[in-house]
């Protein structure tokens, strides 16, 4: 990042602070290091580990004979395909976090083109075709979807007001439809996301 390039950091309870947060930052971020890929990866597997312990047939086995699941077995070919099918649904969650987070950046100001740089660097016509809803016209006034967290939004324009509100039913299920005070969609937008993020998926139980 440029040194000269001074970024507003405002509190949250000041007035700048949603208009300096919808402000596009140039650039968004800096390359990853290997060492960054590498801890990624260690991350990414202890996620998809923990799935392919659930879903495992012998995993279940071993649990059913309550005996512990060594990490030996991870070995094993069948366990070794658990794994595979985990990644598969690591990569499906990818694609679903990857398109909230491009359509909350496009709705925001991002364009195709910058959206396509951050995906690995594909071409802005690639980035239309793989998320053609993230980014809208400015002079649209329609309902604008929306995903993140697990949850859904839609963010609406009332055009007798000119002031933009949004309707949100959050991961746990938590509704909310909020007035017609925002002066943009891009500050609609952050106050949707900002009432997903605060009801996430509950914590499930630990079985006995």
């Amino acid at each position: 990042m440029n040194d000269s390039v001074t970024i507003p950091t405002p509190d949250k309870g000041d007035e700048t602070f949603w208009a300096a947060v919808m402000t596009l930052v140039e650039p968004p971020w800096s390359e990853p290091t290997q060492d960054d890929a590498f801890t990624m990866d260690d991350k990414v597997l202890d996620a998809v580990r923990a799935l392919a312990e659930r879903i495992s047939t012998r995993a279940l086995a071993y649990r059913a004979a309550d005996k512990p699941f060594d990490t030996a077995l991870m070995a094993a070919p069948d366990v070794q395909l658990a794994l595979l099918r985990s990644l598969y649904e690591a990569k499906r969650s990818v694609d679903r976090l990857a398109e909230s987070a491009a359509t909350v950046a496009g709705r925001s100001g991002a364009s195709y083109t910058q959206l396509g740089a951050a995906w690995g660097g594909i071409k802005r016509q690639s980035a239309r075709l793989k998320w053609p809803h993230a980014v809208a016209k400015k002079s649209a006034s329609e309902s604008i979807p929306l995903r993140y967290a697990g949850g859904v939004a839609v963010i609406h324009h009332d055009p007798d007001a000119d002031a933009w509100w949004y309707t949100a039913t959050a991961v746990d299920q938590q509704e909310e439809e909020s007035e017609a005070v925002y002066n943009s969609y891009a500050e609609a937008i952050a106050g949707a996301t900002e009432f997903l993020l605060a009801h996430p998926q509950p914590t499930p139980q630990a079985s006995e």
